[in-house]
């Protein structure tokens, strides 16, 4: 295992989308020691909101580099966050929902494994949960061990012997652990974005899967979420 040591803090490169889950996951990379590298995509999301949340969060945590990436994925379309789709508001359902970004996280891994690469960092972190979540694809563990085999077949560090970690820490907590671990971690909620359909406003719907699963996660865990929702 990779790990940052008080003598030569080793790099990382920390995927930060703005959510709180992110943000969460790059506090903990801090709190153990890494020096932090935050990467955003910015792929031309409905809730661009994430971006602006983002910028803060990195600024908060004093990450040594933060890139913002441009990655056009409404050329795809494909889900309500990257197409003309309605988001819907009538609760976590079983199946797959149409806020699914087709292949996203695998796209951005591996975006981030690339900059890790660059850098000379072996540890990359993502807020990847596999409990309360709504049921996407790639946010199962099978696929970040799956990843982390892929990252060091492909690349030049791994045919040199060397093998890159995917630290995965909130993967089994739950939605109300990971609010604890914010308040644990002293950071503010709303310095997160998590809404799936922004309001014109400002706010955030509190309806979509994403506002009802951080309000749910946040009223289990009796941590106050200053959040502005609109519902």
């Amino acid at each position: 295992m990779n790990t940052a040591s008080s003598s030569a803090p080793a790099q990382a490169v920390v995927l930060l989308s703005g959510g709180l889950d992110s943000m969460v996951s790059a506090a903990l990379a801090r709190e153990q020691g890494y020096i932090v590298n935050a990467l955003t995509i910015d792929y031309n999301q409905r809730h661009s909101c994430e971006i602006d949340a983002a910028r803060q969060i990195a600024q908060e945590l004093g990450a040594q580099r933060h890139v913002i990436l441009p990655l056009d994925l409404r050329q795809f379309g494909g889900s309500a966050l990257t197409d003309d789709i309605e988001v819907p508001k009538d609760g976590v359902g079983p199946d797959i929902p149409v806020t699914y970004v087709p292949a996203r996280n695998l796209v951005f891994l591996s975006l981030t494994l690339a900059w890790a690469e660059a850098i000379g960092a072996k540890d990359i972190f993502i807020g990847v949960n596999a409990l309360d979540y709504s049921g996407y694809p790639d946010c199962r563990p099978e696929f970040i061990s799956a990843f982390e085999d892929i990252a060091t077949l492909a690349t030049k560090v791994g045919a040199q012997g060397n093998a890159f970690e995917i630290h995965a820490p909130l993967q089994f907590l739950s939605k109300a652990q990971i609010a604890a671990e914010c308040h644990r971690l002293g950071l503010e909620p709303a310095m997160s974005w998590s809404c799936y359909d922004p309001q014109s406003d400002g706010r955030a719907c509190g309806e979509c899967d994403s506002c009802r699963l951080r309000k749910a996660g946040f009223a289990e865990a009796g941590v106050i979420d200053n959040t502005n929702y609109a519902a």
